[in-house]
């Protein structure tokens, strides 16, 4: 073998070795990114939760669990404990259109309506310390982890809630 072909394989070596260096460290940056978003993401909510959630008891007689993506991320369920039945009526009457608005794209979803089940959504006189929820299709999609957004219902209005 001359040298010439050596030194060629030396060199690719030497830079394929370079290579995954750059890529290791390319791929630990982004996993630290990814953490440290998980946990901004997790004092954000932290920091919703304290600040909102006094005035979500007091007003509206409820403590807000959160909004998560279900169903391979086609729904969002919204999650809410009754504190005091009275100022939550109106999130369980059914005849008062419930809706989600996503903070960054504009986009209102709905809750679906099924054709032997009605809306998926809990409704009816609600218990104290019951928890209850509101499905809310997200059909394209558009609504990810991380998301801000508002639940709306009659006059009962949340906003900034974090998607888990």
């Amino acid at each position: 073998m001359s040298s010439k072909c050596v030194m060629k394989q030396v060199g690719l070596l030497a830079g394929l070795l370079a290579s995954s260096f750059f890529l290791t460290a390319t791929l630990a940056s982004a996993a630290d990114a990814t953490h440290k978003s998980a946990a901004e993401a997790n004092a954000a909510r932290k920091n919703w939760s304290a600040h909102n959630s006094e005035y979500y008891k007091r007003t509206w007689g409820i403590d807000i669990a959160g909004v998560k993506l279900i169903s391979s991320n086609y729904m969002l369920e919204f999650r809410y404990r009754v504190l005091d039945p009275n100022k939550a009526k109106i999130l369980g009457d059914k005849s008062v259109k419930a809706y989600l608005k996503d903070e960054a794209s504009g986009v209102t979803l709905s809750v679906p309506t099924l054709e032997k089940v009605g809306e998926v959504r809990q409704a009816g006189k609600a218990e104290a310390n019951h928890v209850y929820f509101m499905v809310f299709g997200n059909p394209s999609k558009i609504v990810k982890p991380g998301n801000r957004v508002s639940i709306v219902v009659g006059k009962f209005r949340a906003d900034g809630i974090i998607v888990q």
